[in-house]
């Protein structure tokens, strides 16, 4: 198959090495010229992805048109504030797409998921989220990996299952895209919180409670818009809260610790060097939250602390001292 994989971040590229190993025709599209430049003389992608070396026969290219150009699949590997961006101007190069996108949020200007973004943009398409543990630095060291293919049609998430397995990335299909979507953007909320506690230097208790009850708040939510609960108990639910909230890997968990240092906000999204999708996730989390009147403390106290309207320390007073409950 050829693949288009737009978007040369870690992950983008991460993923278009394990293709192209595989036999793929593959081509990985960024929109800088000079970081695709760059890549196909350096044979790496140095800024995102130091240390691996690029297959010889993964193309890179910073024209659209000619990434798509063939394509079977395409693998949607930009910001999620960025995707309906992309998709308008993949739609009026092509108009059948089979789209798999790996981006974890929600479209801040609507509230709405990328699923339904791409319903609205192209309603054509067929349409997959590839979502689970899974940070870019180990995939592309072939370090075994798990994740889950969701998607309304059975049979495109059992090809793009059959498209990425392998003996080191391993898939399971699920058909609650909801949830698949939600539990991926919300635990970047959570990560950002862990990253505080270890910024104001809590320990291990305190980020134990703060993963476990903002599950709660995540499944709370995922119920509200139509989410299965039992899809937040699986890989794109806890598995990638847990990997979120406890690995560096994690530029959630570390724009968190440097928030939690004292660090501004957009200090601390500038000096991790990557967009931090649990910033613009709490906004929209915040206020979808108010849309369906659902009660989440951390997403809220998340939320107000970004805007400067609290600081670290209040925010663990501020939820150890709600009133009593049961769990």
């Amino acid at each position: 198959m050829k693949i288009a994989v737009l978007g040369a971040g870690s992950f983008g590229t991460s993923l278009a090495v394990q293709l192209c190993l595989k036999g793929h025709e593959t081509v990985l599209w960024s929109r800088n010229q000079a970081q695709a430049d760059m890549m196909s003389m350096t044979g790496g992608n140095h800024k995102y992805l130091p240390g691996i070396e690029l297959p010889k026969d993964l193309a890179v290219t910073s024209e659209l048109a000619a990434a798509l150009d063939g394509s079977d699949i395409q693998v949607f590997a930009v910001p999620a504030q960025a995707f309906r961006g992309l998709l308008n101007e993949v739609a009026e190069i092509r108009e059948e797409l089979d789209i798999v996108d790996v981006a974890k949020g929600i479209e801040l200007s609507s509230l709405k998921r990328l699923s339904e973004v791409c319903g609205e943009v192209c309603p054509t398409a067929r349409y997959a989220c590839l979502s689970g543990p899974s940070h870019a630095e180990e995939v592309a060291r072939f370090l075994p990996t798990t994740v889950t293919v969701s998607s309304d049609d059975r049979e495109f998430a059992l090809e793009v299952q059959k498209l990425f397995m392998s003996d080191n990335f391993r898939v399971y299909t699920n058909n609650d895209i909801v949830g698949a979507e939600l539990g991926g953007a919300l635990k970047n909320i959570i990560a950002l919180g862990t990253g505080v506690c270890d910024g104001i230097g809590l320990g291990d208790n305190s980020k134990a409670a703060l993963m476990t009850r903002g599950l709660a708040e995540m499944i709370r939510l995922g119920e509200a818009i139509g989410a299965k609960p039992e899809t937040f108990a699986g890989l794109t639910g806890l598995g990638d809260l847990i990997v979120t909230c406890t690995s560096m890997h994690s530029r959630n968990r570390r724009c968190g610790i440097l928030i939690g240092q004292g660090l501004p906000v957009a200090d601390a999204v500038k000096k991790v060097g990557m967009v931090v999708e649990g910033i613009t996730t709490t906004q929209a989390a915040y206020e979808l939250a108010k849309k369906y009147n659902i009660e989440m403390p951390i997403t809220e106290l998340m939320h107000r602390l970004i805007e400067g309207e609290v600081t670290a320390e209040e925010c663990v007073g501020l939820l150890m001292g709600r009133k009593e409950k049961h769990e």
